[in-house]
């Protein structure tokens, strides 16, 4: 039997070990052209160059999966579950719920069940997180006026 995807579960200790070890070997090759790969199976071997956007994508999930982390790929164009879309704001279901009857996010209904692209919601986050940088800034410059008065 197939063990759970790792957006299901979280990392094994010995998959942490492993993905560790790959995404510190794959950024020692990577260059600006990209990240050649090579890939042995039955004494065949196949050789290919990664473009640098998609090997960094790669890195990424082999960090996040190094440091213990569940990883999940969510397509641009994707349409997401209420869950799915508060898994990926970090927020509760009943919270997200509340924030589209509020209009913050646009959602449309399949039967009785709402719908969120995914391409809305992660607009949604980054001015989320935007704004939430700013606020912090903001903060951190009161906070120095405070110290210099």
């Amino acid at each position: 039997m197939r063990d759970p995807a790792l957006s299901e579960r979280p990392p094994t200790d010995r998959e942490i070990r492993q993905a560790s070890e790959a995404a510190r070997l794959l950024a020692t090759a990577l260059t600006p052209e990209g990240l050649p790969v090579s890939v042995s199976r039955d004494g065949d071997t196949a050789q290919v160059e990664l473009p640098p956007a998609l090997a960094q994508l790669v890195l990424d999930v082999l960090t996040h999966v190094g440091r213990g982390e569940m990883v999940t790929f969510v397509p641009y164009a994707a349409e997401l579950t209420t869950k799915e879309a508060a898994d990926l704001l970090n927020v509760s279901r009943p919270f997200l719920i509340a924030m589209l009857d509020r209009g913050e996010i646009p959602f449309h209904k399949v039967g009785s069940h709402r719908r969120i692209r995914a391409a809305d919601l992660l607009v949604y986050r980054e001015a989320r997180d935007a704004a939430r940088a700013e606020a912090l800034r903001e903060l951190q410059r009161l906070g120095q006026e405070f110290d210099a008065a």
